[in-house]
């Protein structure tokens, strides 16, 4: 295949896609439609329900920092009364 024959293939690809363009849009605006929204409520209870649980989840984590900081702080004094 010859140069002029590939960049005149090329040119002709980029007309193609230039002509789907459109009808790419078109199915993109069709598939939005048919996108199930969530309502204001869903998303202020949604919403409530990630805060709740990073709130436990951070306050658990806290809790299991101090416990394993204990712990080692007890493994420390054991270990300089016996040295």
């Amino acid at each position: 295949m010859s140069v002029s024959q590939k960049v005149a293939e090329s040119g002709l690809a980029r007309r193609k896609r230039a002509r789907r363009f459109p009808d790419r849009f078109r199915e993109m605006k069709d598939e939005m439609r048919k996108v199930s929204w969530t309502t204001k409520e869903e998303l202020v209870s949604h919403t409530k329900v990630v805060v709740g649980a990073v709130f436990v989840l951070g306050i658990g984590m806290y809790v299991v920092d101090l416990v394993i900081r204990f712990l080692l702080e007890g493994i420390a004094g054991m270990v300089r009364s016996i040295g």
